[in-house]
Parts: structure tokens; sequence; C-alpha cells
């Protein structure tokens, strides 16, 4: 087949669809070569921008999956910080709950000693009223004994250590004397 195409194109017979003119065989064979030639110098620089880029693509890759372990790192931290403010907040908790039970427990001693002094100072004012009112009653009853002594006797008593006598007989007799409640009742019911 290539022989016949030879022929063809020495006997400048019509041109082959298949097979080009010399000049143009040339003319594209030398346009090939500079293609060739322009392209082998551009490759290296083509490249090196595709490495570069291949680079800056892989340093974006590195640096986004350690963003990822940086951000996972810091929810972990964050997690644990939460944890431990947690823990600190029912240990402050705990501690100021204890605080208020030792404070309510040394008021209420404190109440019960405040509460045990006013019961003594009671008790002491109690007794002191009831020695007043003894005191006074004895006196009472004293001249209402004496005004009594008088008018059964008819005389006045004039001697205060004899008639002071007379009363002191006259009440312990009173205090040592049994109160029978019926007697009390019966005594006055009949008045």
């Amino acid at each position: 087949m290539l022989s016949t195409m030879m022929i063809a194109a020495e006997g400048h017979e019509s041109p082959s669809v298949m097979l080009p003119a010399w000049p143009d065989l040339i003319w594209g064979t030398v346009c090939f070569i500079i293609i060739a030639i322009a392209v082998g110098k551009a490759l290296p620089r083509f490249a090196k921008v595709l490495d570069e880029r291949s680079a800056r693509i892989s340093e974006g890759l590195a640096l986004a999956d350690k963003a990822k372990s940086d951000q996972k790192h810091a929810e972990i931290e964050a997690a644990q910080l939460v944890e431990a403010a947690r823990r600190e907040a029912a240990q402050i908790r705990e501690q100021a709950q204890s605080e208020a039970k030792a404070i309510v427990a040394q008021a209420r001693t404190e109440a019960a000693g405040e509460a045990g002094k006013a019961m003594d100072a009671a008790q002491r004012q109690i007794k002191a009223d009831k020695q007043a009112a003894q005191i006074s009653l004895r006196n009472d009853v004293g001249l209402l004994a004496t005004s009594l002594a008088e008018k059964v006797v008819g005389e006045h008593l004039s001697d205060s250590a004899a008639s002071s006598r007379v009363i002191d007989r006259f009440l312990d007799e009173l205090e040592q004397a049994p109160v029978d409640a019926s007697a009390v009742a019966s005594s006055e019911g009949a008045r």
C-alpha cells in the first residue's frame, strides 16, 4: 500500500487522501518539532507548578487533619474542664451544706444554752417571787392574826416581839397542819 502511494506521489497523479504532499509533510514535521521543543521546555514548568499545587493541597489536608485532631483534643479538654468544674461545684455545695449544718448545730447549742440560762433565771425569779409572796403573806396573815387576837383578847398588843412570836407560832401551826380539801370546801360552802 505504501508503494502505491509512493508511485502516485512521484507521478504527480491526483493527490491521495491518505498521503499528504511532500511540502505539507515537511512543514508539518517542522511545526511538530517546534511544538515538541516548546512543550518540552514548558513541561518542566507545568510539572513544577503541578508539584507545588499538589504540595499545597497536601499541606492543606494535613492542616485540616491537624485542625480536626486539635478540635477533638479541645473538645475532650473542654469536657474535662466542665466535669472538673461540676465536681468542684458539687464539693463546694457539700462543704456549704456541712458548714450550714455546723452553724445550725452551733446555733441550736447556743439556743439550748440560752434557753437553759433563761429557765434558770425564770426559776430564780419564780423562787424570789415565791419568797416575796410568802413574806408578804406572812406579814398580812400576821397583821390579820394580831388584829384578830386583839379583838379576841380585847386589848391592844403593844409588844412587837411578843406579837411577832405569836404570829410566827400561828403560821408554823398553819404550815404543819394538813390541808383537808373537803373541810375547806365545806367551810367555804357554809359561808
